[in-house]
């Protein structure tokens, strides 16, 4: 390979040669910083390129189909059937208008503040089934907020709940109980989060209105049953909630952590009012 190189006349030899030395000099330094410079870029570009991945992931997980009994607080007991439960007053009066049914059981913690709780098909569960719906409606309750450990619960059937009394209707989110109840007493104030691969399926009849209904959970959501639903369960990964001193935002990032499942929000919306103890 030849190669050509320009000699001032002017100078000597040996000054020439300092001059191209003094050059080399300069081009190696210009190279190191140059590749450091791409260096620097390549690591930016990676970093760019990871968060752009971590946030299309997360957009595609917050695009996912919920399911109608999503926006409720719920749960599929162990027996199958769905239970919902108001997540205020506006939705205990959809639940009750809308979608408790003849062969549903309406439940309610004895204490002022409450969600109500539909279980459908609850009139043919169990009693040991049935005791599961009380216990998620005693921890959806002011119970939890107000940091007791237990509540009492009641059960109600359709024809037993009314909006009206003798002298005019009750305030949104009230009902008017009538006839005997079903007691669950010293329902336990207790919950279990988890999101598990295995699919949890719902009888396919439960909903009338949408005939052919199949409830599945899945990893990709959150699941949050009352304990003794999770202990009649194959569910090895789990975190057990119960009131307590931690923040709700709090237990929620730990919940998020332990289990894997990224969307804070929907695990927010999930848990009851109050603090917790997080297991």
């Amino acid at each position: 390979m030849i190669m050509e190189a320009r000699i001032d006349i002017t100078k000597s030899a040996q000054e020439n040669a300092q001059e191209y030395f003094s050059m080399s000099k300069k081009a190696r330094h210009k190279k190191a910083g140059a590749e450091a410079a791409i260096a620097e870029l390549k690591a930016k570009l990676k970093t760019y390129e990871e968060r752009e991945r971590a946030a299309s992931s997360k957009s595609i997980r917050k695009l996912e189909r919920k399911e109608w009994y999503e926006k409720f607080h719920w749960f599929v007991a162990s027996n199958g059937m769905l239970v919902i439960g108001g997540r205020d007053a506006q939705q205990n009066e959809i639940l009750n208008s809308r979608y408790f049914e003849d062969n549903d059981l309406f439940f309610h913690a004895d204490i002022f503040g409450a969600s109500v709780v539909i279980m459908k098909n609850g009139v043919s569960a169990a009693r040991e089934v049935r005791e599961e719906a009380a216990q998620f409606a005693a921890s959806h309750s002011r119970a939890w907020e107000q940091g007791l450990s237990a509540v009492d619960v009641y059960a109600a059937k359709r024809s037993q709940v009314s909006k009206s009394k003798e002298h005019g209707s009750l305030s949104t989110g009230s009902f008017l109980i009538s006839g005997e109840r079903e007691w669950f007493k010293g329902s336990k104030l207790e919950l279990c989060a988890f999101a598990s691969e295995n699919t949890i399926n719902a009888n396919e009849s439960i909903v009338s209105f949408v005939p052919s209904l199949k409830i599945s959970v899945n990893a990709k959501r959150l699941n949050i049953a009352p304990s003794l639903t999770v202990s009649k369960l194959n569910i090895l990964n789990y975190v057990k909630i119960a009131p307590g001193n931690t923040k709700k935002s709090d237990a929620a990032k730990i919940i998020a952590k332990r289990l894997g499942f990224e969307d804070i929000d929907y695990i927010m919306q999930q848990l009851p009012a109050g603090s917790f103890s997080v297991k």
